[in-house]
């Protein structure tokens, strides 16, 4: 198992919409993730500044590959065409990156 996390602006007229839109999310979203072997997956957001944080935990052994298939999956996109208009990418992101991701600095059980 492996714990990523990444993060992300939020648009600050989109607050309510991004909020609205998690708290009904989609049964096939939900389970393209389950099949991407995505687990205890929770998105947090900071106010005032609006970031959100995203963490899960990967139980898979081809991060790229089921990556591609959630990118790939319709459902996936129509949903991400919703939500991708609410966020704001830092500008010091990868090359490639929507969402930033984190390295982690401490972990304990």
């Amino acid at each position: 198992m492996q714990r990523m996390a990444m993060c992300i602006r939020l648009k600050d007229d989109k607050v309510e919409e991004y909020l609205r839109l998690h708290a009904a999310a989609w049964p096939e979203v939900l389970a393209r993730i389950a099949a991407c072997n995505i687990h205890n997956y929770s998105i947090y957001l900071k106010r005032p500044e609006n970031i959100l944080f995203g963490y899960w935990e990967y139980h898979g052994s081809d991060f790229a590959a089921d990556s591609a298939a959630m990118a790939a999956d319709a459902k996936t996109r129509e949903w991400w065409a919703l939500t991708d208009p609410c966020q704001q990418p830092f500008e010091t992101r990868k090359e490639g990156e929507w969402w930033s991701m984190l390295d982690e600095v401490f972990h304990t059980d």
